[in-house]
C-alpha cells in the first residue's frame, strides 16, 4: 500500500513551520494514542503514521530529501513503515514534555510567580509614586536551608529512579519518560524532614515591598519584580511577583488613554453672554474662556494638560464637555424677568434658537407625511 504524503499525514502546509508541524502532531497523538485507543489497529497505524511525518518533518535533513525526492529520500531501502527507526520515547517526550514532566532538572524547580492587585489613585497614576506592599510568600526555609532535610541529615537518594528523578514506563510499543512520584522529579528523598518546613524546604512569611510606580501607568499595566516570587523548589531559582495596577475612578477626570475628559457646568448667563471660568487639572488651576452663545456639549481642548503614557509619547490633553445648568429654585422676580426675556425674542425664536426652530420644523414635516 503507497504511503500518503507526510504533509498530508499531519495536514499541514509544505511550508509550514517547525512550531505548526509539533501542533499538528501533537493533536493527532493525543486522538489516536493506544492508550485512548485500546484495541483499535486502525488508531494504531495511524498514530504510528504521524509519528513518522513528524520524526522526519522535524529534522531538517531529512525534510529537505523528502521535499526533493518524496518517500525515496528518506527511505532508501523502500521499507515503507517498518523503514522507520525514530525513538518514540524521545519525540513523544520532545512534544509533550510538559504534560509528563520530562525534560526537567532534577527537581530543581523555579519558584511560582506571584500576583499582586493593587489600586492607585489617577494622581498616583499620573504621576508616578512609590508604595509599600505586604505580600504572602514561600522562602526558602533558614534551618535546613531549602534542602527539607533535619538539620544534620542529608536526602537520600531516591530507591525508584536511583536518583534521576525520571522512570521509563512501557505502554505497548513504546515507552515514555515519567517524572518519578515517589520524589516528584527530586532524585532523593527525605527521610527524616526538617521540623521547620516539615520537608517541603520552605516557610512561608508575609514581607514588605517597595514598588516603584511610573508616571503614566494604567489599568490593566503590570510591573514586574524579578525574584520576588515564592523560592524556588530545592534551591531552583526564585518567581517573580507581578503587580497589576488598577485605577480608582476619579471624581472630577475620566481618563482614555493619554486624554483626561470631564464635565463644566456653566450658568446660563454665562453660556449665553460669554465669561471666564477657572477648571481643575491635576497640576492646577486654568482659565477656561467660554465665548458667547456657547452651546450645551461644546467640547473645549486644554492642550498639554492630559497624561505622558508610561511608554513614551507626547502628553495628552484635557478635554472640557460645556453642561449649561438651567437656574432652579427661581423667586417671582426671577421668573418675571424671565417671562419678559422669553417674550421679548418670541417673535424671532429662529434667529436666537436655530437648532430649536429647525428640529420643530423636521417634526411638522414628519407629521404632516403621515400616511391617514
Amino acid at each position: 500500500m503507497a504511503q500518503r504524503d507526510y504533509y498530508e499525514v499531519l495536514g499541514v502546509d509544505r511550508s509550514a513551520d517547525p512550531a505548526d508541524i509539533k501542533k499538528a502532531y501533537r493533536r493527532l497523538a493525543m486522538k489516536h494514542h493506544p492508550d485512548r485507543n485500546p484495541d483499535d489497529a486502525q488508531s494504531e497505524d495511524k498514530f504510528k503514521e504521524a509519528t513518522q511525518a513528524y520524526e522526519i518533518l522535524t529534522d531538517p535533513e531529512k525534510r529537505q530529501a523528502y521535499d526533493r525526492f518524496g518517500h525515496a529520500g528518506v527511505d532508501p531501502n523502500g521499507a515503507g513503515m517498518g523503514g522507520f527507526e525514530g525513538n518514540f520515547s524521545d519525540i513523544f517526550s520532545d512534544v509533550f514534555g510538559d504534560i509528563f514532566g520530562g525534560g526537567g532538572g532534577r527537581g530543581q524547580g523555579r519558584g511560582s510567580d506571584l500576583r499582586y492587585g493593587l489600586e492607585l489613585t489617577l494622581e498616583q497614576a499620573v504621576s508616578g509614586d512609590n508604595v509599600e506592599i505586604r505580600i504572602p510568600s514561600l522562602i526558602s526555609c533558614e534551618d535546613c536551608e531549602g534542602s527539607g532535610a533535619a538539620p544534620g541529615s542529608k536526602p537520600s537518594k531516591c530507591p525508584d529512579c536511583n536518583g534521576a528523578g525520571q522512570i521509563r514506563v512501557a505502554q505497548g510499543f513504546f515507552s515514555l519518560q515519567q517524572t518519578c512520584p515517589r520524589c516528584r522529579g527530586a532524585g532523593q528523598v527525605i527521610t527524616n524532614p526538617c521540623r521547620g518546613c516539615g520537608g517541603s524546604g520552605r516557610t512561608e512569611i508575609r514581607k514588605t515591598l517597595s514598588v516603584n510606580i511610573p508616571a503614566g501607568v494604567d489599568t490593566g499595566d503590570r510591573i514586574r519584580l524579578s525574584g520576588e516570587g515564592e523560592a524556588g523548589v530545592n534551591g531552583g531559582p526564585p518567581g517573580d511577583l507581578y503587580v497589576q495596577v488598577e485605577v480608582k475612578p476619579h471624581s472630577i477626570f475620566v481618563r482614555e488613554g493619554k486624554n483626561l475628559y470631564c464635565e463644566v457646568p456653566v450658568a446660563f448667563v454665562d453660556a449665553a453672554l460669554g465669561g471666564e471660568l477657572e477648571v481643575p487639572t491635576l497640576n492646577g488651576r486654568v482659565k477656561l474662556r467660554i465665548p458667547a452663545e456657547t452651546q450645551s456639549g461644546k467640547m473645549f481642548r486644554l492642550r498639554g494638560k492630559g497624561v505622558t503614557p508610561v511608554r513614551g509619547g507626547g502628553v495628552g490633553d484635557l478635554m472640557c464637555k460645556v453642561t449649561v445648568e438651567t437656574p432652579i429654585k427661581l423667586n417671582e422676580k426671577q421668573k418675571d424677568l424671565l417671562r419678559e426675556f422669553q417674550n421679548s425674542i418670541e417673535e424671532s425664536r429662529s434667529k436666537h434658537s436655530p437648532r430649536g426652530s429647525s428640529w420643530f420644523a423636521g417634526v411638522k414635516d414628519f407629521f404632516e407625511n403621515l400616511k391617514p
